[in-house]
């Protein structure tokens, strides 16, 4: 999430299912969580991107994910 999110850097999560496009949100994805942020959502079906397109692993790459594998929404830092 470079440039928003550092490597390493804290961020505090609460579990919603409150989301809309824009927010930040935690993802178990392939045994690993990733912070990404809403693109797109269609009915239970999320479409995530990450703020540094060169060089993230997102939904252009492995599709659409299920809202039920998001674990928490990122509310701070507020981004």
């Amino acid at each position: 999430m470079e440039p928003a999110l550092k490597a390493g850097q804290l961020v505090v999560g609460r579990q919603t299912r409150d989301l809309q496009p824009g927010d930040v949100v935690i993802v178990s994805h392939d045994g690993l969580e990733k912070i990404k942020r809403i693109e797109r959502q269609q009915g239970d079906l999320i479409y995530l991107l990450g703020d540094n397109p060169a060089a993230s692993t997102d939904s252009r790459s492995f599709g659409w994910v299920q809202a039920k594998t998001i674990i928490a929404k990122v509310v701070w830092p507020k981004l």
